[in-house]
């Protein structure tokens, strides 16, 4: 898993290519494509096959019936808001890596039921932050997070300074990414490597 994980929201299946290709060009090679849209099963199917370079999951799952039409259409790994046993079963089944919302003791005693020691923190800002992470680190060492909601551009950097932050995910990312794919297209040095320098972005998720 890359540090950075983007929350990618695809409307019109025509917006595939144009946001995979500016993540790969901000040098992302790790998202998760939300279930939450009309053509989200079809984007994810047409990523997954036209992009086999890139780690692509399946987002806003809270089902298992969804779950097993995430894997069908190829994703690598599953996300939910929050947790779903019948999306932990299947994902089980399929040795499929599942990283379910969590953000109370309970929650997370469940997840390591089923032996997972990953979850997404979400929303992260509303329930703590970082504070509230590197609380419920103290009685669950064992477990790392992926904060989303609320994470952005300006504290991104304080959430991965974090040693139990797996990751950070995010829609900011796809935003400075574009940003960045637009500035690249104007730009007469386009070609050459860019830093990664992003910019203040909005805390959405």
């Amino acid at each position: 898993m890359e540090k950075r994980m983007p929350v990618v929201v695809i409307r019109q299946i025509g917006e595939t290519d144009t946001i995979l290709r500016a993540l790969q060009e901000y040098g992302i090679h790790c998202e998760e494509i939300t279930f939450r849209t009309p053509c989200a099963e079809e984007a994810l199917a047409y990523a997954c096959k036209d992009y086999p370079q890139m780690l692509i999951g399946a987002g806003t799952i809270i089902n298992g019936d969804q779950c097993r039409r995430a894997l069908a259409a190829g994703a690598k790994f599953i996300v939910s808001p929050g947790f779903s046993e019948e999306a932990a079963a299947v994902c089980r089944e399929q040795n499929v890596a599942y990283y379910p919302g969590c953000v109370t003791p309970t929650e997370i005693m469940k997840a390591l039921e089923w032996g997972i020691t990953t979850v997404k923190f979400f929303p992260a800002e509303v329930y703590g932050g970082l504070k509230g992470m590197k609380a419920l680190s103290a009685p669950f060492p064992q477990v790392r997070f992926i904060p989303t909601g609320g994470v952005n551009a300006e504290n991104m950097k304080e959430y991965l300074a974090f040693e139990k932050t797996a990751a950070v995910g995010g829609s900011f990312l796809v935003d400075e990414a574009l940003k960045q794919a637009a500035v690249s297209a104007d730009s007469p040095a386009r070609g050459k490597e860019r830093p990664f320098a992003p910019t203040a972005g909005k805390g959405k998720e």
